[in-house]
């Protein structure tokens, strides 16, 4: 085989191996990208809910202002969010200011029993568990994707065509990680074992102390019951008695 010909299949094989890692790259990419528009649905239908819950709060508690305009602003922020970290970051407040809101709620029982409200929070917890799920989907297809993009040769082939890691959707919050919880069912507390605290023993009577003070004496064991004896039958002394009568 001459020298061009073996640099002509040499090249078709690097062109159809480079093109191979290209669409692993980009099928994985769009993956991410797809699981990403996921959690994109689920944040906008939780921003549409937050106005609603809002009204509905604000029409028993029209004094928790402070509130309302907490969730407000924090819900504006997560809309205009500039990108992916800015975008967790927001979701982090919004959170932390539904739980305000809510709590807030835990104190109106008529709210609590109103029919839209509790309509409203059943899909906004939903709404939450979808988040939740979307995100934790999305971090695995982005770790897989970040993975094969980093990996010998696939690193020289995504330095060519201009592939980026891309960033995880995580909470900065440790307290965030917690769905909102918004159920106001009451539930009676469980009872926690206390610990076994020391037996105090009840106070002694003075006669007890008495008796612990004295010395105990060593008890003798009674006899055995003997049988009674009888004792025997005087006789009688004719003579003796006849000198006395004499003597009187």
């Amino acid at each position: 085989m001459s020298p061009f010909m073996i640099l002509t299949v040499a090249i078709i094989v690097v062109v159809v191996f480079t093109v191979s890692i290209y669409n692993k790259l980009v099928k994985m990419r769009n993956h991410a990208d797809e699981a990403w528009s996921d959690i994109d649905v689920q944040l906008k239908r939780r921003y549409n809910l937050i106005p609603n819950i809002v009204e509905t709060v604000k029409g028993y508690a029209e004094h928790e202002e402070g509130v309302f305009t907490k969730v407000t602003e924090a819900r504006s922020n997560a809309i205009n969010a500039g990108n992916l970290k800015e975008q967790a970051k927001a979701e982090d407040m919004l959170s932390g200011a539904l739980k305000s809101l809510f709590a807030v709620a835990e104190n109106y029982p008529e709210l609590k029993a109103n029919e839209n409200f509790m309509q409203l929070q059943n899909e906004l917890v939903d709404t939450e568990d979808k988040i939740q799920a979307a995100r934790r989907f999305y971090n695995g297809t982005v770790r897989d994707y970040n993975t094969k993009l980093q990996q010998f040769p696939n690193n020289i082939v995504a330095g060519m065509f201009k592939f980026e890691v891309k960033e995880f959707f995580e909470v900065e919050d440790e307290k965030q990680k917690e769905v909102v919880k918004v159920s106001f069912e009451k539930k009676e507390p469980v009872p926690v074992a206390a610990p076994a605290a020391p037996v105090e023993e009840a106070p002694k009577k003075e006669e007890e102390k008495k008796e612990e003070e004295t010395p105990s004496l060593p008890i003798e064991e009674a006899p055995a019951p003997t049988a009674p004896v009888e004792e025997p039958k005087k006789e009688e002394k004719p003579a003796e008695e006849e000198e006395k009568k004499a003597e009187q």
